[in-house]
């Protein structure tokens, strides 16, 4: 078994409200910030072993399914490499 290193961005799909964004992109702009847009997303970083890079990616790629990201107002974005 190798050891990868994952990181997962989730963000919401255009379309919903990012009420934390929207919040934030104001108050730079209260703060006289040019501020256009403002978005947020989550950062999961994840070590995990597996016997390939395709299986790391594969149970990384479930774990979004499952529990990471909700289908339905959710995209994200794996990237998974092998660890040092």
């Amino acid at each position: 078994m190798n050891s990868y290193q994952a990181r997962v961005e989730v963000k919401l799909k255009p379309g919903h409200v990012d009420s934390e964004g929207l919040t934030t992109e104001k108050a730079l702009n209260d703060m006289d910030y040019s501020v256009e847009e403002v978005s947020t997303a989550k950062v999961f970083e994840i070590k995990l072993t597996a016997s390939s890079l395709e299986e790391a990616e594969s149970e990384i790629k479930d774990m979004c399914k499952k529990l990471l990201a909700n289908p339905v107002k959710d995209d994200y974005k794996v990237e998974v490499e092998k660890a040092e």
